[in-house]
C-alpha cells in the first residue's frame, strides 16, 4: 500500500474517532460532519492507491466513488447519498437549532454505525 494511501487512512480512523467524541459529548451534527469527513478522507485513500495520483479537491462523496469507478452496495449506496446531502447542513448550519433538532442522539447513533461499516468496505476495496 502506497505510504500516502495510508496516511488518508490514518486520518479517516483519526476523524471517525473524532465523530465519537462528539457524539459522546451530545455535539451530535458535528459528530455527522466528522462521519462525512472520515468516508470522504477513505475514498481519498482509496483513489490515490487505484489511480495513482492525488484525489480531487472535493468533499463529494458521490463524485469521488464516480471518479475511482466503483458502486457500493445497495445499503451503502443510499446512505452515502444520505451522508453526502448531509454535508452542508452540518458544515455551515442556516439554524442551529433546525439542525440540532435533526439530528438527535438516536439518528447520530445510527449514522455512527453506518459510517463505520462504509469506511470498513471502503478499505476493502483497497
Amino acid at each position: 500500500m502506497e505510504k500516502r494511501t495510508e496516511e488518508w487512512l490514518r486520518q479517516s480512523d483519526y476523524d471517525m474517532d473524532t465523530a465519537d467524541y462528539m457524539y459522546y459529548g451530545s455535539r451530535y451534527f458535528y459528530a455527522v460532519f466528522m462521519c462525512h469527513l472520515a468516508i470522504e478522507k477513505s475514498l481519498k485513500g482509496l483513489y490515490y492507491e487505484r489511480l495513482g495520483q492525488p484525489p480531487p479537491k472535493s468533499h463529494s462523496l458521490i463524485y469521488l466513488l464516480r471518479e475511482i469507478g466503483i458502486k457500493p452496495p445497495e445499503e451503502h449506496g443510499r446512505f452515502i447519498v444520505k451522508l453526502n446531502e448531509a454535508s452542508i447542513p452540518t458544515r455551515y448550519p442556516d439554524e442551529l437549532a433546525r439542525v440540532q433538532k435533526d439530528y438527535t442522539e438516536n439518528v447520530v447513533k445510527e449514522i455512527l454505525a453506518k459510517s463505520k461499516e462504509v469506511v470498513t468496505w471502503i478499505k476493502r476495496q483497497l
